[in-house]
Order: C-alpha cells, then sequence, then structure tokens
C-alpha cells in the first residue's frame, strides 16, 4: 500500500546508501543513516544522519529505535549488537546471521563447502608455518591469499607466490585463507534478490574486469558473452548459494569460469554492489530499488534488461589527492544513452571510487563502442 510511512535504517553512508536512498525517493520513504562522516556520500540525500562508528552498540540501538526495518551497506559493522535487536524484534534484512558468515571469508567457504556450493579449493592459517605446510596442496607457481576479516575494494587480496611464502618473504599477521590460483579466469557477477515470503529472482548476469594491480572493476557489462548452457550454470549455482542462507535480502554472488568451463563461487555480498550499478538505467527495477522493494515487503520487481549496458568505474588516478573536476562533461551527457553518477565526494584520493557511468545501447558492439569514446574523454582535473 502506496503511501506508506515506514522508515528505512542504514548502517553506512556511502555510495550504495546514497544511491538505496534515492531509488526509495518515488515512494516518500524516510531514511535515516548511521555514519561517522558527516560529509559522506549519503547524508545529501538522507532524512537524517546520525553520527558514530558501525561498531558503537549505543549509536546502533539508537538508529533501530527510530526505524521499522534496518538494512546496511557495508559488512564492517558490528553484528552482535545485531543479532540482540533481531532476537528482540527488529527486522535486520539481511539477517545478522548472514552477515556474520559473510564477514569471514572462511566461515564463507566452510559454508560454501558444506552447502555443496562450488568454489575454489582453500586452506585456512593462521601463521606463517601453517602456510608451508600446506602448500603441497596447491597446483601451480602461485596461491591466492586472502585475510579472513577486513578485506574491502580490493584490499586484503594478494596473490603471492608459493615459494615467496615457503622462504619467508611474505609475512602475514592475522588469519587468513589460501585458494587454489587458477589462470586466465573470466570473472562474472550474479545478482539474486530474495523477498520476504522466500521468493527469489536472478539479474541477468555480468562480465566484468578488474585492475589487475588495484583489483577494483573497471569496466562491466550485461548480457554477457557466455553461451546460454554456461549463462544457465552460473545463475543456477548463484541462486542455490543465496537459497542455501535461507533469508531475504538482495546479494552479489561473484564467479570464476576458469579455462575448462567450471563455475566457482568467489564472494558473496550481501548488499548492493559495484557490479550492479548498471541496473539503475538498463534494468526495469535497479538492485537498489529491488533492495528497497524487499525491506519494505513489496512485490520483487522485473530484473529484465532494457537495452544492453555497461558501467565504468571513475575512480581517483595515482597522480593527485584533492579537490577536482571531471572534464569533458558536456560531451559526455551530450551522448545519447550516457549517464553519470557522481558520489558526492568532494576530495578526490588514488583509487577511491568516485563515480561511475552507465552506456546503453541497442547491441553489445554498440555499447562497447560507445565505452571506447567514453573512457578517451574521461579525465579528472585538479583545481
Amino acid at each position: 500500500m502506496l503511501p506508506t510511512k515506514k522508515r528505512i535504517g542504514i548502517l553506512g553512508g556511502g555510495q550504495l546508501g546514497k544511491m538505496l536512498i534515492e531509488a526509495s525517493r518515488p515512494w516518500n520513504i524516510n531514511n535515516t543513516i548511521l555514519e561517522a562522516d558527516l560529509n559522506c556520500p549519503a547524508a545529501l540525500v538522507a532524512d537524517k544522519v546520525i553520527l558514530g562508528n558501525l561498531y558503537d552498540a549505543d549509536k546502533i540501538r539508537e538508529i533501530a529505535s527510530e526505524v521499522d526495518v534496518l538494512t546496511y551497506e557495508i559488512e564492517h559493522v558490528n553484528t552482535d549488537v545485531l543479532l540482540a535487536l533481531e532476537a528482540e524484534g527488529l527486522e535486520i534484512i539481511p539477517s545478522p546471521r548472514i552477515l556474520q558468515i559473510i564477514q569471514d571469508k572462511g566461515l564463507q567457504k566452510q559454508f560454501f563447502e558444506k552447502n555443496s556450493i562450488p568454489s575454489a579449493q582453500f586452506k585456512l592459517v593462521a601463521k606463517n608455518d601453517e602456510f608451508v605446510a600446506c602448500m603441497h596442496h596447491f597446483t601451480g607457481e602461485k596461491v591466492v591469499l586472502k585475510f579472513r576479516t577486513g578485506g574491502y575494494d580490493g584490499k586484503g587480496v594478494l596473490i603471492v607466490k608459493k615459494e615467496d611464502l615457503i622462504q619467508g618473504k611474505v609475512i602475514i599477521d592475522q588469519p587468513c585463507l589460501i585458494e587454489q590460483y587458477h589462470e586466465n579466469i573470466v570473472e562474472y557477477a550474479v545478482i539474486v534478490a530474495r523477498g520476504k515470503d522466500g521468493e527469489s529472482v536472478s539479474f541477468p548476469s555480468i562480465e566484468m574486469y578488474f585492475n589487475p594491480i588495484t583489483n577494483l572493476v573497471e569496466f562491466l557489462f550485461s548480457p554477457t558473452r557466455m553461451d546460454e548452457k554456461l549463462d544457465q550454470e552460473c545463475r543456477k549455482i548463484a541462486m542455490a548459494a543465496i537459497e542455501a542462507f535461507n533469508g531475504p535480502g538482495l546479494f552479489a554472488v561473484e564467479l570464476f569460469v576458469d579455462q575448462g568451463g567450471e563455475v566457482l563461487v568467489n564472494e558473496i555480498a550481501p548488499r548492493p554492489h559495484n557490479s550492479g550499478h548498471h541496473t539503475i538505467e538498463g534494468c526495469y527495477t535497479s538492485q537498489f530499488e529491488q533492495l528497497n522493494r524487499i525491506l519494505l515487503g513489496f512485490p520483487l520487481g522485473s530484473t529484465q534488461l532494457i537495452q544492453p549496458a555497461a558501467m565504468l568505474n571513475l575512480v581517483g588516478p595515482e597522480n593527485f589527492t584533492g579537490e577536482y573536476v571531471l572534464t569533458n562533461t558536456e560531451d559526455l551527457l551530450a551522448m545519447e544513452g550516457v549517464y553519470i553518477h557522481l558520489y558526492n565526494k568532494n576530495v578526490i584520493k588514488p583509487n577511491r571510487k568516485m563515480g561511475h557511468i552507465t552506456i546503453l545501447a541497442e547491441t553489445l558492439d554498440e555499447v562497447f563502442l560507445k565505452a571506447e569514446k567514453v573512457r578517451k574523454w574521461l579525465t579528472f582535473k585538479s583545481v
């Protein structure tokens, strides 16, 4: 029923929170955020900002007392107090029991293993001598090393030589998981939405390309170039992974496909995701509107693509920090099917996500051609 008087609380005030609030505006929803920075991206559009740390139990209880349903736009939050609030009757989506699994990459891998979700071979280690002891389990010269907690936006993931670990050239002082390294993989994502009634839908698969140094997504597009059989396998595995969590929410399932065509789940994000930003213009229902529908108990929307779509991340270059302008915006805005999204970040920093550009066209080939033009015009300039 609209209008609704429900109040949504969001832990975190980054660009995901900003876009989630923007998607709720047509329905006149009230949004309160908890964030330590009053100048955060979501502060531009939120009805209320509660200043506080996302691990501060008192501040989390403060926002909880003012809203009807609570969600989060980042995984690094206090799950202990969220579990207590859920037990007291507050609706939290996705459930903090799911978040607890996802926060720890080791628990996440064990969850995949328990539920027969295919993923790369792994070992959990806590100190350097354990690294050496497990090296014989992995083939090839390299392994992937991931910090179990705290990683974000490409941080906390290293591709290292096995010999360097054996010789002690890489020193790790926190619990990690080690994964089999796969050469020449293609990375995909499938965003899955699960409603309160248990209905689940997936968005069309997304093909992603990452910066090899920063491990940040640079470019993605949908539909992908994989054949229908492989696409169905990716979506089937993604849906199965989310069904295993058995709770409502919006989830991004990151997938690898190796040279032999085997599909492996990399990681799952329990929130809107960088890989789904193109859905704002590219799909009948964006990932952000879909999460609002889930939070409010509305029916899930159509995930069908309106047109082939791509996204370019706007990331801070290595050469300066400070106030900035995006150049050539007049040329970009004059192009049909090109949409600029800026994240209300006044200061640019190296590798900081500053915004994104969505590109639509009638065919995927046209999307690629248009994306090349956009890339050539995309520059940041200090002011």
